[in-house]
């Protein structure tokens, strides 16, 4: 699965890089981005992070 950070939205708190960080992490900006698919292993964890960001700055592509 995909993920697409808004970086209009995103207000850095991270928690999406700390809940799964095989797909999100933080740029030199502060603002999270999605830098890789989730996999079969690791695509709850990454809902999860979606579902979690405060501002839903995250959405599934």
């Amino acid at each position: 699965m995909k993920f697409y950070v808004d970086p209009e939205v995103c207000i850095g708190c991270g928690l999406c890089a700390e809940t799964e960080s095989e797909v999100f992490k933080m740029d030199d900006d502060g603002k999270a981005v999605a830098y890789q698919e989730s996999t079969n292993s690791n695509e709850e964890s990454a809902k999860d992070a979606m579902n979690s960001c405060p501002v839903d700055a995250i959405s599934d592509v």
